[in-house]
């Protein structure tokens, strides 16, 4: 769903497969070598290789931990890891890497990053890259590239392939291939600043098997200066204001780009008195307990008629997209106020009314300022009131009066959405709901482009205050939530991470099982099982179709888990997986939990 950035802040810590090594200088190196000259650049006795010096770099820019496996092209770099403190650990595919780093960085607020060795093992990791683009977040994949003079012409070089860059511009940010050791610093520093000045997107920095191990003198280490929050002028800012405070029935839509400004989206929309709805990446933002929070709702009818009607919508870092729909753009009534870093993202449809491009956090907060200049919100005779039962859902809304609370047209709104798919997703609620009693309020669940997820877990899972909810939205990759969810325990090892699947997308990635028992964290896995690609066999019914190659053979789940080295079971009951969950939650390792559902046939 393309939204727009990892929180700021975040845990730090991580179990890991290397460490640092001790002693007082922790790179092994004389005292001088530490020490430019006069231009910034240190003496031709401390040249160093381009492994050293990618390492050297991350590490100056807070980097401790990596995702990857070693190859036979990128082990200058692995030579070094351990020398500057960073641990790695070691995915069993690429892929895992690339989704590992990517919720590491949506749960620390640090990028990610990820090195992989040269060719298909770079190859391997472009769908992880791609999924990072759609969702905005700050990632590194760092890989070794064919020699600074290698021909044109094959000559069967391992790994060998025409361009690493061109296959990687199409999914990441930029892809950087440097000349000399020197520029590595440069492009480091680069990849960061894309993370800290604007939307952050993923970046790929390719290095020649030459220069990873020649030895070149190397410039003072190069840091991404602090940058700004970006705000929009203030004339701006007090025009959109005017436009809420004249706001009879106003709303909030957050997007991921909201992430950093969740206390203030809050007070804003305290201060209006209006609901608030979230896109799949924004999901928590506003607790999903508050009775001004409507959830995941985007692609509800009934929300979207009510979203249509109302007279004054403010998008924070969304864009809208047909992702977060699941229809075509909406059809806005009233006035669009746009709070994004991306300015492509004001001429987007809907284009916006009052284009806001700057920081969520600090343009929010300008906005706050502003109502409470100029008045504040409530002034108007219907500010903060629930609208009247004819631009709300008629069968859920007749009763509500026309000044009626926010939360009870929440409340009614969000009875209209589960309404809607009542039926559908009976299947799914009593398991979530037991899921949830057992978490705790700030638990970490990765998903994954599954029924059970995105029909089930966005709008009926509820993320309450601390809690993260972390799932593969636009590009809508399968094969996310295992690796993802190693990723974020990594991240933040103090805290309850659970992974949610289908028995189709669990198989992209099963093999990091193995990887989470190698590191004995707790890790519950739970898997509905539907025998096959359940979403592709209802749309081939839905054409009229015969279902083909969408059944998939039964595989015991549990017992492959158990064959990695983990712990499964099964649950035929919502009480048989809060009981399997409580367990998996404090046992050395993964536990692999297998919800069978009934197959459509």
């Amino acid at each position: 769903m393309g939204e727009h950035g990892a929180p700021r802040t975040g845990e730090h810590g991580a179990p890991r497969i290397s460490g640092g090594a001790g002693g007082t200088d922790r790179t092994g190196r004389p005292d001088c070598l530490n020490r430019p000259d006069a231009r910034g650049r240190y003496g031709p006795e401390s040249a160093m290789s381009g492994g050293e010096a990618i390492v050297r770099s991350l590490a100056a820019h807070g980097v401790r931990e990596v995702f990857g496996i070693p190859g036979t092209h990128n082990l200058e770099i692995y030579r070094y890891l351990r020398l500057y403190d960073i641990g790695n650990v070691t995915p069993r595919h690429e892929q895992g890497a690339g989704y590992a780093a990517d919720a590491y960085a949506r749960v620390s607020g640090r990028p990610g990053v990820a090195i992989t060795t040269t060719g298909p093992a770079l190859l391997n990791i472009a769908a992880a890259v791609g999924q990072a683009y759609s969702d905005s977040v700050p990632l590194v994949v760092v890989s070794p590239g064919m020699p600074l003079r290698h021909p044109r012409l094959s000559n069967g070089l391992l790994h060998e392939m025409r361009s690493q860059t061109d296959a990687m511009r199409g999914v990441a940010a930029f892809s950087h291939r440097v000349s000399s050791v020197d520029e590595i610093g440069a492009a480091v520093a680069r990849a960061f600043a894309l993370f800290t000045s604007g939307r952050p997107r993923p970046a790929h920095i390719e290095i020649p098997l030459d220069l990873l191990e020649a030895a070149e003198p190397v410039s003072a280490i190069r840091l991404t200066p602090p940058a700004a929050p970006v705000v929009p002028p203030h004339a701006e800012v007090d025009r959109a204001a005017d436009a809420l405070r004249a706001a009879r029935h106003p709303a909030i839509v957050l997007g991921g780009g909201a992430r950093g400004a969740a206390e203030e989206c809050l007070a804003l929309a305290e201060q209006l008195g209006a609901p608030v709805v979230t896109t799949a990446n924004g999901k928590g933002i506003v607790a999903e307990t508050h009775p001004l929070s409507m959830g995941v709702s985007l692609h509800s009818p009934a929300v979207q008629k009510w979203l249509a009607d109302r007279d004054a919508v403010v998008a924070v870092g969304t864009e809208l997209a047909e992702s977060d729909l699941w229809s075509a753009p909406l059809g806005l009534n009233g006035t669009l106020i746009r709070i994004d870093v991306d300015p492509a993202q004001m001429y987007a449809e809907p284009a916006a009314d009052h284009p806001l491009v700057g920081d969520a956090r600090a343009t929010v907060g300008a906005v706050i300022d502003a109502l409470r200049a100029g008045g504040g919100a409530g002034s108007g005779p219907g500010a903060g009131s629930v609208g009247t039962a004819a631009t709300a859902p008629e069968r859920f809304l007749s009763s509500v009066p026309e000044e009626g609370s926010a939360a009870r047209a929440v409340a009614a709104l969000r009875a209209a959405r589960d309404d809607e798919t009542r039926v559908r997703d009976a299947r799914w609620v009593p398991y979530l709901r037991a899921v949830r009693r057992v978490l705790a309020p700030d638990a970490v669940i990765t998903s994954d482009s599954a029924q059970c997820c995105y029909y089930g877990a966005l709008p009926h899972l509820p993320v309450g205050p601390g809690g993260r909810y972390l799932h593969p939205t636009g590009f809508g990759t399968l094969g996310y939530a295992l690796p993802a969810a190693i990723g974020a325990k990594t991240a933040c090892p103090g805290r309850q991470v659970v992974a949610l699947s289908g028995d189709g997308g669990l198989q992209f990635s099963v093999q990091e099982l193995a990887t989470a028992a190698q590191l004995r964290i707790p890790l519950p896995v739970v898997v509905f099982d539907n025998g096959g690609y359940g979403e592709i066999r209802d749309e081939m019914t839905a054409r009229g179709d015969t279902p083909t190659a969408v059944d998939l053979p039964c595989v015991d789940l549990p017992a492959l888990a158990r064959a990695y080295g983990g712990y499964g079971e099964q649950a035929h009951s919502p009480e048989e997986l809060a009981d399997a969950l409580t367990r998996a939650l404090t046992a050395p390792g993964p536990t692999l939990i297998t919800v069978p559902e009934e197959t459509p046939r």
